[in-house]
């Protein structure tokens, strides 16, 4: 099943592996890369010299092209993009839209660059600065995401930009791929479906709190970081929504110099990335403040495996997940079930 976007990546398969912070290492990206698919590596949580032992670590372990996502607002941005171009990574992905300084001199060094955006008019923008591609991202996703549903904002992005979209969002199966293909996408990304397989190294009783959600478990709330985050359903998250902003600052402080100590940033460092995700999403200081909420907590989970004392971050697809295969297993399967559905759906026409 080759797309544009395995033209564009040298990937044999159109599916992604998002960057999500404290689970895509290097051994989920590289199981995915040899799978077939796009394995994006989440650098967020990394110093920068973990990342070069993080990129590093998935070259020893394949040879299929793989990605890295970055944050477009962080202090070290510059030195991370250089790090890429310097290791030869195939992809630059980013959570927020890089300036267009940055996107040229990826593009220049042959990295392919594909920015995350939730609204058409980004993808318009990014696309005429030169990104390659963009990866889409509707309300269904459990990333910071807008509320317009996957089916109505992939249509209208395919329509506004002539350069691959990945569709992300509520995708799990083969069906989805291929419903992904009929709007137009050149493929789909996933997070929580590659979260939940054996070669992610989420432990194993976390996995299990996920399996055991239904649809309808999750929420979208600000309240734990100031941006819309959907999550699993917890004690946690009903007790963070229904308290006031002064008793949530105290702990988000808290856990500012705890991802301080974790990252081995310096005050001057995370100041400076506040000020910049402060200018670039417009948020005022106490929603920045509040951001620190988010790796602590998620890491607390999804590192540590203690839900109870952290946040699982989570798309709506996680109530039709029941299994946990390996990424290979799981890309195998959507592929030819993809397959299988577009060749059904083509004897419909006389």
């Amino acid at each position: 099943m080759r797309t544009p976007l395995c033209d564009l990546t040298g990937v044999r398969h159109p599916v992604v592996q998002t960057g999500m912070g404290w689970v895509a290492g290097p051994s989920l990206v590289s199981a995915t890369a040899n799978a077939g698919g796009l394995g994006v590596l989440a650098s967020a949580t990394m110093t920068l010299e973990q990342l070069t032992d993080a990129v590093r670590e998935v070259k020893e372990r394949t040879g299929e092209p793989f990605g890295v996502n970055l944050r477009a607002d962080a202090g070290d941005a510059e030195e991370r993009v250089d790090l890429l171009i310097r290791e030869g990574v195939k992809v630059a992905s980013f959570a927020l839209a890089p300036s267009q300084r940055l996107i040229g001199k990826l593009k220049d060094a042959g990295v392919v660059v594909v920015p995350s955006i939730g609204a058409r008019r980004h993808a318009e923008k990014v696309a005429a600065w030169g990104a390659d591609a963009v990866l889409v991202q509707g309300g269904e996703g459990g990333g910071h995401t807008g509320a317009v549903a996957t089916t109505l904002l992939v249509p209208q992005v395919v329509d506004a930009v002539d350069i691959p979209v990945i569709a992300a969002g509520g995708f799990f199966d083969g069906r989805g791929l291929a419903a992904a293909l009929c709007y137009g996408a050149a493929g789909v990304a996933m997070g929580t479906r590659f979260l939940l397989t054996t070669d992610s190294r989420v432990p194993d009783e976390v996995k299990q709190s996920y399996l055991r959600a239904q649809v309808g478990d999750t929420v979208v709330t600000s309240k734990v970081d100031g941006l819309p985050h959907r999550m699993l359903r917890t004690e946690l998250t009903e007790s963070t929504e229904s308290q006031g902003l002064l008793r949530r600052l105290p702990q988000a402080l808290r856990r500012a110099v705890a991802f301080k100590a974790l990252t081995g940033m310096s005050w001057r460092q995370l100041i400076a990335d506040g000020l910049a995700m402060r200018k670039a999403q417009q948020l005022p200081l106490h929603r920045v403040l509040l951001a620190a909420n988010t790796p602590m907590l998620i890491k607390s989970a999804l590192v540590e495996g203690h839900p109870e004392a952290g946040v699982l971050p989570a798309g709506q697809v996680v109530g039709m997940i029941d299994e946990l295969p390996s990424c290979e297993k799981l890309i195998d399967t959507l592929v030819t079930e993809a397959r299988d559905t577009l060749r059904r759906t083509s004897s419909l026409t006389p």
